[in-house]
């Protein structure tokens, strides 16, 4: 991000604002670019889709503006409706064409229920706006029906009865997620945000009772089952808790001994067991001869460690700053924030180069350290809770302007899904050759490097705005030169990378997620990555 600012305020009513368009016109550039890519019925109906979504998020923003949606949204941002409906559709098709060329019928059709489950969520998502909407917006709500026809007929002559049960169960997980988490967690999200993350997370947990009940006819790899329990048990330790402490006061001794010892009790009686149940191992052994398994891998695990305590060295220094300084309100700056940025793309780049799986292993464990912390900090868990609350605040922007930070569980996730979403089956025979080598360095790209120096020189050179945004041009630019020099970097020191002369492309693709940031007021950490692993998948 290069500078960030509240938009200003429009009527009621009011056609959408110059920034609204321009990242609806990224957005659209990419369906297209997709569309062209894979051409068949599918990708007819992700346009089908993105079109409808554009004149819903009108209404999205309308409901937003006068304070009448069913739940209490994060208000710094419009709704974000688009761009976030068209990751899961768009992320279904390109990973069916990658395993349709490798020849892998099962991921295949795995892509494809990704697809139509994003396709459903998205649909339900409108039609709440659209339902709540007064007066009933007839025009919008023929589009969305005509648009939400074709994708159904199409879908009910594309999949299998299995496929859609599927699609259906991940559809009410959906439901019910939105209205437990949305009620809990109010102003955490935009309506954008709630579908990608909730939506993410209810695809998961059907996953994972899928898999348990089909274990024993196809086991698989217990690297991909750790990520799925890991996810799902905090999610679920995160309902839990907010349902009990409805009742009672988290702040106190009491409490917080019955939160410690409810939370082995899920972990060693719940969670351990589940994932006994899927990989056939002790998981806790799994874990460790996973972990010190080979040389390179101990040496991966001295460096991160090192770095962890850097990154708690920048807080702790951050927080004595603030105690000297004369402002109770004394914050972080924004170029303070990205020394992150930076920490981040440390760690996971030697991790891509030299063990992706302990990557994505390690990327595992810290996500559920990070929640876990932040679920202490939440409930005041002592003798935590009001320690993390005191160091985490001085990071806070407006994008946390709920009970929770989530931001820089955010950041971990931009870097971490291009590593978890890859089909490493459909890897296996070559398929990602050219530019989509790049795939795992998605997060690193967009994220690590991109929006860090975007933010950096943006705030510190930049003169000429993107019209009606803080941002500037100067900052967008200076992203693109940074990803480009980066991504020659990466050719340099990673010999797995072959581009093939697919110049054009990466070059487009890096441009036009470098124009998202500059426009979108969603979570970039979140966002960016995802569009930039699509564009290389396709």
């Amino acid at each position: 991000m290069t500078r960030e600012c509240p938009a200003p305020a429009r009527e009621p009513g009011a056609p959408p604002s110059g920034p609204v368009l321009a990242e609806a016109a990224v957005v659209f550039a990419v369906v297209l670019s997709i569309h062209a890519a894979v051409w068949d019925r599918y990708s007819w109906c992700a346009v089908a889709l993105a079109v409808q979504a554009f004149y819903v998020q009108y209404k999205w923003d309308r409901l937003l503006q006068q304070g009448n949606a069913v739940f209490q949204f994060r208000t710094s941002a419009n709704s974000g409706l688009l761009p976030a409906s068209m990751v899961m559709p768009l992320l279904g098709l390109v990973m069916k064409e990658r395993c349709q060329a490798a020849g892998n019928r099962h991921f295949e059709r795995f892509g494809v229920v990704v697809a139509a489950t994003g396709m459903a969520v998205a649909l339900f998502s409108s039609v709440l706006a659209l339902g709540i909407t007064r007066p009933m917006p007839t025009n919008t709500c023929a589009i969305s029906g005509l648009a939400g026809g074709v994708i159904i007929y199409i879908m009910k002559h594309s999949l299998s009865v299995g496929e859609v049960i599927e699609v259906l169960e991940v559809l009410l997980i959906f439901v019910y997620l939105n209205m437990i988490l949305l009620y809990l967690l109010p102003r955490c999200f935009t309506p954008g945000e709630a579908l990608l993350v909730l939506g993410g997370i209810s695809f998961v947990l059907n996953q994972l009772i899928k898999r348990s009940l089909t274990v024993v006819e196809s086991p698989g790899d217990p690297v991909d089952f750790f990520l799925l329990v890991v996810v799902v048990g905090m999610v679920l330790m995160g309902i839990f808790f907010s349902t009990l402490f409805v009742f009672m006061d988290s702040g106190t001794w009491a409490s917080s001994i019955f939160f410690h010892l409810m939370t082995c009790v899920l972990g060693l009686g719940v969670v351990l067991p589940w994932l006994h149940w899927l990989i056939h191992r002790n998981p806790l052994l799994w874990l460790l001869q996973f972990l010190f398994r080979t040389e390179i891998r101990i040496y991966l695990l001295v460096y991160w460690s090192l770095l962890a305590i850097l990154a708690c060295l920048v807080v702790l220094y951050q927080n004595a700053k603030r105690s000297s300084s004369e402002s109770k309100k004394h914050q972080a700056p924004a170029i303070t924030r990205k020394y992150f940025h930076f920490i981040v793309v440390a760690t996971y780049i030697p991790g891509i180069m030299f063990d992706r799986p302990l990557l994505y292993v390690a990327a595992t464990v810290c996500l559920a350290v990070f929640v876990f912390l932040e679920y202490v900090r939440y409930f005041r868990i002592k003798p935590l809770g009001h320690t993390l609350r005191s160091l985490l605040s001085l990071f806070l922007d407006e994008r946390d302007s709920g009970p929770l930070i989530l931001t820089h569980i955010y950041l971990l996730l931009g870097m971490s899904l291009p590593i978890w979403l890859i089909p490493r089956p459909c890897t296996q025979k070559g398929s990602l050759g050219g530019v989509r080598a790049l795939v795992p360095y998605a997060g690193v790209l967009a994220v690590g490097v991109g929006d860090t120096v975007a933010s950096i020189f943006g705030s510190t050179m930049g003169e000429i705005r993107w019209p009606g945004t803080k941002k500037t041009f100067e900052g967008t630019m200076t992203s693109i030169f940074a990803q480009i020099i980066s991504v020659a970097l990466i050719l340099i020191f990673d010999s797995g990378v072959d581009l093939n002369y697919s110049y054009a492309w990466l070059l487009g693709s890096i441009s036009a997620v470098s124009l998202l940031e500059a426009y979108t007021t969603q979570i970039d950490n979140l966002l960016l990555p995802l569009y930039l692993l699509i564009l290389l998948m396709a």
